[in-house]
């Protein structure tokens, strides 16, 4: 083929391949600063949108986690006033038990009893409604208090249709003092409550006796019923701190799932950076020679 001022054929073929290494190398590069072989919809749509949609995952299980924090800081606060509540030797409903064990002794000063007592009555509603967090008060209940409390537990996405999950919690299995007085200390049974027991004025009579029998089977009712309460708060700590490392080991799997979907391997991208870079080289170097070609014509006309 011979020499044409018009068509360069040699400079256009480099030139051609000065353009495809050039884009391959802006891809490299792009790579290499996102960290990413797909980072957006151009580079790959169908893992573009997975990844998408996992990361929005992500964020809902992030959302999910916080949750599960608050919600263990409220039953924790609730369990810990409970466990109060039922108290040891030295105070709560076991010491008032005692006390009242104590009063059935023939001849003993039921005043002074009495002054006991009502200290760890004051004491026991003071440690309900400070049992308050985050405004939340399942123990010293008001008419605003709902009947159920729901505590967000888990997140999960089938196709398109989202799955929240959560622990449902009854309200009124808790209440020591409630608004309506139906709590578990300020259900009047037998003529008193537990928050309202009075002995001042009982005697050594038999019906004073069976009295204090009375309220000694309520308190004992009492205790078993705070325990119990104690131990479902308990049982719902334990499932919360398991949801919660289970949350954070899933948040870590998606994290690790999108990863291999879109993230660039450093090794390999910086392999073929140094192998475009020098391509470019070379394609500069052979479209200048091309160009020379074009100039070699000259010399024939002088």
């Amino acid at each position: 083929m011979g020499s044409s001022l018009l068509t360069n054929s040699s400079a256009m073929t480099a030139l051609q391949t000065l353009r495809n290494i050039s884009t391959q190398l802006s891809t490299t590069q792009n790579r290499i600063s996102t960290g990413q072989r797909v980072s957006t919809a151009s580079d790959n749509a169908a893992y573009w949108s997975i990844a998408t949609s996992m990361r929005a995952d992500n964020a809902a299980l992030s959302a999910v986690s916080d949750s599960l924090g608050l919600s263990a800081a409220t039953v924790d606060t609730e369990y810990t006033a409970l466990t109060a509540v039922v108290g040891d030797s030295t105070g709560g409903l076991t010491k008032l038990q005692a006390l009242l064990v104590e009063a059935k002794t023939a001849g003993i000063d039921r005043t002074k009893i009495q002054a006991d007592i009502t200290q760890i009555q004051q004491q026991m509603k003071g440690t309900a409604n400070a049992a308050t967090f985050n405004g939340v008060n399942w123990l010293s209940a008001t008419a605003t208090t709902p009947a159920t409390f729901n505590l967000v537990s888990s997140y999960s996405r089938v196709g398109g249709t989202p799955t929240i999950g959560s622990i449902g919690l009854t309200i009124a299995n808790y209440s020591l003092y409630t608004s309506s007085q139906s709590g578990i200390l300020d259900t009047v049974s037998g003529g008193a409550s537990v928050d309202t027991i009075d002995i001042t004025s009982l005697t050594d009579s038999t019906a004073d006796q069976t009295t204090l029998d009375g309220y000694i089977a309520q308190v004992t009712a009492s205790i078993n019923s705070v325990a119990s309460a104690a131990a479902d708060l308990g049982a719902v700590k334990n499932r919360i701190s398991t949801n919660t490392d289970f949350v954070k080991t899933l948040m870590d799997s998606v994290d690790r799932g999108v990863g291999q979907l879109v993230d660039a391997d450093m090794n390999a991208e910086s392999t073929r950076l140094a192998a475009l870079q020098t391509q470019q080289q070379l394609g500069v170097q052979a479209l200048s020679i091309a160009n020379q070609n074009s100039q070699s014509i000259l010399s024939l006309f002088r």
